[in-house]
């Protein structure tokens, strides 16, 4: 894979980018594997989309081709301002995915922002330059609500939250919904759910078919109709740093997250 630096052409005219951050404070929940998985699936269906990785553990990076050692210049550089955001920004196997690759640098980010005016805008300050080149930029938060996380809500205009059908996870979902609340109220007005989606679903089981009712009680038609199963293709593909639907396109993996990146599309023109 070519790991130089790319230039994303400016389409005149263009909108803005949707910016959709994927979310969820409990970890273990399918976040990472969401974000690279929507991003792409998006991506397949003709969009420009832009993949952040927004957390250290760099996961969604190496996820689609671009482990820690490939990495030359990554999201922590853009944010402390020692280059653009357009710098980072690397190409990947799907033709319009992007990729803007993170590294465990990112940690000293968080502390470093705490002194700094407007810390919660950095990211969405940073972003700007390129929210004009993409159709969709998707950011992969870290499985905590701390002041990264914070500059995503800032940063995007709604959030996809990945969750277990597992009681606990309705614990954490109520966590993160008056969290995405305070956001909204204190700093972006035009932050909204986009969706909640099911991962790791097991439609057999009585108590996924019990969780699944009681947040569609809560969230409607926030929640997918798309729920995404076990898989071991799934789980097997980032280990090749690929997304699912270049590592095995027929399984019950790719298919679900096509479907729920066609809801999403389909949701968001709705509305547009």
């Amino acid at each position: 894979m070519n790991s130089v630096r790319v230039r994303v052409p400016c389409y005149p005219g263009s909108e803005m980018a949707r910016i959709v951050a994927v979310a969820n404070q409990k970890g273990g929940v399918g976040k990472t594997t969401t974000a690279i998985n929507l991003a792409a699936s998006v991506a397949s269906r003709g969009h420009r989309v832009l993949l952040v990785d927004f957390d250290p553990q760099g996961n969604a990076s190496s996820g689609v081709g671009y482990p820690r050692s490939k990495v030359e210049l990554s999201v922590y550089d853009a944010l402390c301002g020692d280059v653009s955001f357009e710098d980072i920004i690397r190409p990947t196997e799907i033709t319009t995915l992007f990729v803007a690759p993170a590294t465990t640098d990112l940690v000293g980010a968080e502390i470093e922002l705490i002194g700094t005016a407007d810390r919660q805008r950095v990211l969405a300050d940073a972003l700007a330059s390129v929210v004009d080149r993409f159709d969709y930029i998707v950011i992969d938060c870290p499985p905590s609500l701390g002041l990264l996380t914070l500059n995503a809500l800032c940063a995007a205009d709604g959030v996809v939250v990945p969750m277990q059908a597992e009681y606990f996870a309705l614990e954490g979902l109520s966590a993160l919904t008056a969290t995405i609340e305070k956001v909204k109220a204190a700093f972006n007005p035009r932050l909204t759910i986009d969706g909640v989606l099911f991962t790791m679903y097991d439609a057999r089981t009585n108590l996924a078919g019990q969780v699944r009712v009681e947040v569609e009680q809560h969230f409607g038609d926030k929640v997918f109709d798309t729920s995404v199963p076990r898989n071991v293709r799934l789980s097997e593909a980032p280990s090749h740093g690929k997304p699912v639907l270049l590592y095995d396109f027929r399984c019950p993996g790719t298919k679900s997250y096509l479907a729920v990146a066609d809801e999403l599309i389909a949701r968001l023109a709705a509305v547009a």
